[in-house]
């Protein structure tokens, strides 16, 4: 017979050792850190020595408790993977964040094609621009939009993006390939301190092309998909990401005015390492990535070099 200590004692040394803090392993475990404390003193009193040194701050296992902690969580991580895949696929929820213009304009429309192919798997689509901690829980699958891979999962990038400057053709003259510079220019917010963002001053700066003085932002959005939606109405003329513009450049309601592209970010499938063994994990990243890499290239738009 196994000499065990409770589970929850357990858990609760492995979220204090994860996290480094009483406060931060109750909030993950839903319980008070009195509780978590309580727990981890039973846990202390079964092995028979102090697992992890309370002072001087911060908290730091001992050697007792450095040789147990990859033991139990890695443990723990086995119990949960284990029980994930043996669960009834019906009713089953995947949850996945990312930004609200990708979710938007990219994802929502791929829906379809996703339940034709995984009727079993329901998808719960989170848009925030904010990057949630999937440490939380709270999300199973993250498809981040960033520069450089992130580093806080298993990261795959899908793909990148380019930003093109683009206008509706209505708007355009047909005996003037500069006429796009005198359209009313669309702009929108980018994250402070990004010096690479592809606002209409890079573009200027990367061009070598001084629009005219007289020329101003004529309108401005806090939203990406705003300033989208505007230009695609035939309001002005924007610096906008092929990756999010796809469609309307493929059916040419828009159109890129100009040669001169601006580098833009990569668009990354990002999972916990013990979640890459979830079956609807694994179907929806699979799925994902056939889709981006079986993506044909933009074909049959209409682009007038200036």
């Amino acid at each position: 017979m196994r000499r065990l200590p409770p589970l929850v004692a357990l858990r609760a040394f492995e979220a204090v050792a994860r996290l480094g803090s009483f406060r931060l392993a109750a909030e993950e475990l839903h319980v008070t850190p009195t509780a978590v404390s309580h727990q981890l003193r039973i846990f202390e009193e079964h092995c028979g020595q102090m697992l992890l040194r309370r002072r001087p701050r911060p908290l730091s296992l001992t050697e007792a408790g450095a040789r147990l902690f990859p033991v139990i969580r890695d443990g723990l991580d086995a119990f949960a993977t284990a029980i994930e895949q043996v669960r009834a696929p019906q009713n089953h929820r995947l949850r996945v964040s990312t930004t609200n213009a990708f979710a938007a304009r990219c994802l929502v429309p791929l829906l379809p094609a996703w339940y034709r192919e995984n009727p079993a798997i329901d998808l719960e689509v989170i848009g925030t621009d904010q990057v949630m901690d999937l440490r939380a829980g709270t999300v199973d699958v993250a498809l981040r939009y960033a520069r450089d891979p992130p580093v806080d999962g298993v990261a795959v990038e899908l793909t990148r993006d380019r930003f093109h400057v683009v206008a509706a053709p209505r708007l355009l003259e047909s005996s003037d390939a500069e006429s796009w510079k005198r359209l009313p220019r669309i702009a929108y917010d980018w994250l402070p301190g990004d010096t690479m963002a592809p606002t209409w001053e890079r573009w200027q700066a990367v061009s070598h092309i001084r629009l005219n003085a007289s020329d101003r932002i004529a309108m401005r959005f806090r939203e990406e998909l705003h300033a989208i939606e505007a230009v695609v109405a035939g309001q002005g003329v924007a610096i906008c990401s092929d990756l999010l513009v796809r469609q309307e450049l493929s059916d040419g309601s828009l159109v890129r005015v100009s040669s001169i592209t601006l580098d833009g970010y990569g668009l990354y499938l990002v999972t916990l390492p013990e979640q890459t063994t979830s079956q609807g994990v694994q179907d929806f990243c699979a799925w994902l990535r056939r889709v981006y890499l079986t993506a044909s290239a933009v074909s049959n738009e209409r682009q007038v070099p200036g």
